[in-house]
């Protein structure tokens, strides 16, 4: 069975509308019972502003911006879609709470392609949740949404790579629970990781399994570029010769990134989470956000 996004939300929005009506109307006749139980009328009116009633009504770009947080949440294990609640936050971990969604396995979900890594486990979240039929529509929704118009796949990517680590950074005052690896300003290379699930271990494999695999992939793309620019027509060249200097300055970016990520990797730095987010995060802030 298909769903589609647009009307789950309208759903919702129905819902928060029906509590914030019933609770605002409490609200008002309790302050009528207040008025007249000590005679205040002259000087207060039962009537509430809607600003200051505290339930919060629905709005469609948080929504969708906390349906990709959870989804997020889904593919690290944090949260499973055959449990309800929080499914693991550190302890021991139990592979039979997942079905539906299957956790990736070393923790690592890279930003750096639409069809790999979180952009493509997002996608395949929503097919899952909402079917297959409805994809492209969903897409289309969430794309909207977070202000995208062309590419569906694209905006959400972007959104990935771009500003999801800043939303989840704030909402969390700072103290993120998914941490955004990142090569440097340039945004040569990013992968997020999940805190509650990190070992001593996982900088090593982010090192061998995805950054190096990456490098070497960005320098056989300059070597395609390179080649490419000898026998290019005279108006082509000036286009590869920016794509050119571009994934240069990527290499470049990515070489010091390696160095660090390999200093830390050997030996291992190990997070005691019991000191809190913020202490862990200076032992590895050279490679983060």
């Amino acid at each position: 069975m298909s769903y589609l996004i647009s009307d789950k939300y309208k759903e919702w929005e129905k819902l928060c509308d029906e509590r914030f009506i019933r609770l605002k109307q409490n609200e008002e006749k309790l302050n009528g019972f207040f008025i007249d139980l000590y005679d205040i009328s002259d000087e207060l009116q039962p009537q509430e502003a809607d600003s200051d009633i505290t339930i919060r009504r629905a709005d469609l770009q948080r929504e969708i911006k906390s349906l990709i947080s959870y989804a997020v949440g889904c593919i690290f294990g944090r949260y499973s879609l055959d449990r309800e609640g929080l499914c693991f936050a550190g302890g021991k971990w139990d592979s039979s709470a997942y079905k539906t969604i299957i956790p990736c396995n070393d923790n690592i979900m890279t930003l750096n392609k639409i069809n790999y890594g979180m952009t493509a486990a997002i996608i395949d979240f929503i097919e899952k949740v909402y079917g297959s039929d409805t994809l492209e529509e969903n897409l289309d929704f969430i794309a909207k949404v977070l202000g995208g118009c062309y590419d569906s796949r694209k905006t959400i990517h972007d959104y990935l790579q771009k500003s999801f680590f800043a939303d989840h950074s704030k909402i969390y005052k700072k103290r993120p629970i998914y941490w955004q690896f990142t090569s440097g300003r340039k945004g040569a290379f990013r992968a997020l990781m999940y805190i509650h699930r990190y070992d001593e271990n996982l900088l090593s494999v982010l090192e061998k399994k995805y950054a190096l695999p990456y490098y070497d992939e960005l320098k056989d793309e300059l070597h395609r570029l390179n080649k490419g620019f000898i026998s290019a027509p005279k108006n082509e060249k000036p286009k590869l010769r920016r794509d050119i200097s571009r994934i240069q300055a990527l290499l470049l970016e990515m070489e010091g990134f390696l160095q660090r990520l390999h200093q830390m990797s050997d030996p291992p730095i190990y997070l005691d989470l019991d000191d809190g987010v913020k202490v862990n995060y200076e032992k590895l802030k050279s490679i983060l956000v």
